[in-house]
């Protein structure tokens, strides 16, 4: 098992270099190939790509766990759910619930 790990990390690590050489890399053309032409901005280095590119995962990928994981109504019963979209409607005004829409004992 050791021998396995051992074999494996430094190629672990050779590939997460390799990904984020060639992400940067992809970011860094795209960038000069369209972004000078289109608004006369100057076209930018490796370093400055890599850095849009992990300025974009803060800003619109998150940093936490990313799906997978199981959602509040997944968790629920279908009556529990039912009383929960009741509870919404009413506290919020959506108008009223739809025919058959009622729910059981709060």
């Amino acid at each position: 098992m050791r021998r396995k790990l051992i074999f494996f990390a430094p190629l672990a690590v050779l590939g997460v270099a390799l990904f984020v050489f060639v992400g940067g890399e992809i970011v860094r053309l795209l960038w000069n190939w369209l972004v000078p032409d289109l608004f006369g901005w100057r076209p930018i280095t490796f370093w400055q790509a890599l850095g849009l590119l992990v300025l974009c995962r803060i800003l619109f990928g998150g940093l936490g766990r990313h799906g997978g994981g199981p959602r509040m109504t997944s968790r629920m019963t279908p009556e529990e759910r039912d009383r929960f979209r009741h509870r919404i409607r009413e506290r919020w005004g959506f108008g009223r619930p739809p025919a058959g829409d009622s729910p059981t004992t709060m």
